[in-house]
């Protein structure tokens, strides 16, 4: 099985989401650090702000983006069917490599801003290129922030019809030896008790 582009893009850019978080932050000006908290009796009163983005469009757009792929991935997760049978004969959890290979370029970035479009559009540019890269190797699944969800990778030696196949599997939890219900996506297998 191969994800479709949506869902490989959903996981993709949801892994964004703490960058989005960092930019937003970035975007908050000093002066609205001093302001007095905002209640309901100051919502005519000039001093006070709800939102306190100087490009409130984009910071909200793409932490609303981001947040919302996180959410969408882990509900297409709990959507997956499980059709094989596999016995786990042995496993060991392996770091996410692919943090090593994205965090010079993420660090790269840190240096834009929302007043920039020139550098927005290069990081726009930087974010497909990156997607393609990992959608094409089939490395979509290898993303950081699916451990805030406890989703691990695993390599794992596995039986399966009969065959011994060494294999990389993508379980909510800790893997251990024993049956378990499976579905193959791109080079990964999914897997749940």
């Amino acid at each position: 099985m191969q994800f479709r582009l949506i869902s490989g893009f959903l996981i993709f850019i949801g892994s964004y989401l703490p960058l989005a978080i960092i930019l937003a932050v970035q975007d908050i000006p000093k002066d609205w650090w001093s302001r007095p908290i905002c209640s309901i009796a100051d919502i005519k009163v000039d001093s006070c702000s709800y939102v306190p983005f100087e490009k409130p469009v984009y910071a909200l757009t793409f932490l609303a983006v981001t947040g919302l792929s996180v959410l969408m991935a882990n509900v297409s997760f709990k959507k997956l069917s499980y059709p094989f049978q596999i016995e786990v004969v042995q496993a060991k959890a392996i770091p996410n490599e692919l943090i090593n290979y994205t965090f010079p370029y993420v660090v790269s970035f840190m240096g834009i801003s929302y007043n920039e479009p020139q550098k927005l559009l290069g990081f726009a540019v930087f974010l497909l290129w990156m997607f393609a890269i990992t959608y094409k190797s089939g490395q979509i699944l290898m993303n950081p922030l699916l451990l805030m969800f406890k989703w691990r990778l695993h390599e794992a030696t596995i039986l399966i019809n009969g065959n011994t196949r060494e294999v990389r599997i993508l379980k909510q939890g800790n893997l251990t030896p024993g049956p378990q219900k499976g579905e193959t996506v791109q080079d990964f297998y999914i897997v749940r008790d």
